[in-house]
């Protein structure tokens, strides 16, 4: 790592599906370098170097992060689950307020903090919410994460020589693996497993969300969202939406999936996937040995429970994303083609058959 780069980014969170494509498009631009952050750590290549820390022990992060005086940008897409929303709030918001702390105190050089949130910050995951959701939008009643980190993030800010932004993403869907919210890979190997039974593809959620309109985000397209408003400094502490662009429905979108795998789509059928797919562990090793793929472990490639949530959003979920238009940020990306291009990178990397 050269201490001399004009800029350093800390991903924090970068082997879930957010933090990795980031780490590869921060990569690929040639002109950053880049310090991985993850409790599993990495395998450090080029101009990355994958840390090992577990940011809710403060004199880990203290003992890890304290001498990073090169560091330019904070990139925190990390993420703790928990049984009940209430309980996401503490381990969280320690988890930033250690980084954030210890890099502020060892790199006189830091010039931006940028915070992953999503639509949670309008309520999208309570019930039926205002739709399209904006930027402007008022809170809803706490407890939620995701405006505790913004609301410190804001108070630290003040006074100080860096700046932040906060990005909104939809469901972010990308390569991942060992991932609590990945919807690709969910879909992906239930489909496959579909296909190995002999079974047509049944939508799992209920007949509203099989036609709700709903929107993804692109992990790719986020990766450079995230880097553009980091690095603009019209964007400074500002909050975006960022999404594909596209809105559709499941009713079309199922149908194409399930030819994407060369089997038919069926008619829906409200399941609990966590439940029904709980068994299918030796399915799964079967699957490998028979097709030879890469030997990953079922817990790996599946997020049932995450899958359960999104489909079981009978209600429009979709958030106006004209903002970081206006700020200049104009891509966009077409969601069944990303749905298509993510099922054939997992193909092509043996994931899946």
């Amino acid at each position: 790592m050269t201490r001399s780069a004009d800029k350093v980014a800390l991903v924090m969170g970068a082997q879930g599906v957010i933090g990795r494509n980031l780490v590869d498009h921060l990569e690929r631009s040639g002109n950053w370098e880049i310090i991985g952050v993850s409790r599993r750590g990495g395998t450090s290549f080029g101009r990355v170097r994958h840390v090992s820390v577990d940011l809710l022990d403060q004199s880990n992060v203290a003992a890890k992060l304290g001498s990073l005086s090169e560091v330019t940008h904070i990139f925190y897409a990390a993420y703790q689950d928990r049984p009940r929303w209430a309980e996401l709030v503490a381990p969280n918001l320690a988890m930033l307020v250690n980084s954030v702390t210890a890099v502020e105190r060892a790199s006189p050089r830091l010039r931006h903090v940028s915070l992953m949130q999503g639509y949670k910050v309008y309520g999208a995951h309570l019930g039926p919410f205002k739709t399209p959701a904006r930027e402007s939008d008022p809170g809803h009643m706490p407890p939620e994460f995701n405006i505790d980190q913004q609301d410190w993030l804001e108070k630290r800010q003040r006074g100080k020589g860096w700046t932040w932004t906060a990005l909104r993403p939809s469901v972010v869907c990308g390569f991942a693996l060992g991932n609590p919210m990945n919807l690709a890979m969910v879909i992906a190997v239930y489909a496959a497993m579909s296909k190995e039974l002999g079974l047509p593809l049944r939508f799992p959620g209920g007949p509203g969300a099989y036609h709700s309109l709903i929107e993804m985000t692109d992990a790719c397209l986020l990766a450079r969202a995230t880097v553009w408003a980091a690095t603009d400094p019209a964007c400074a502490n500002q909050a975006f939406n960022i999404n594909n662009g596209d809105l559709f429905r499941w009713s079309e979108m199922w149908p194409a999936i399930a030819d994407a795998f060369g089997i038919e789509a069926a008619p829906p059928l409200p399941m609990a996937l966590e439940d029904i797919m709980s068994d299918k562990a030796s399915l799964w090793g079967a699957m490998i040995e028979k097709h030879g793929l890469v030997p990953t472990r079922y817990e790996e490639v599946s997020s049932w429970r995450f899958g359960d949530f999104v489909f079981g959003w009978d209600y429009d979920v979709i958030a106006d994303g004209s903002k970081a238009r206006r700020f200049g940020f104009h891509e966009f990306v077409d969601t069944k083609a990303m749905f298509l291009g993510i099922f054939e990178e997992l193909r092509n990397r043996r994931i899946i058959p």
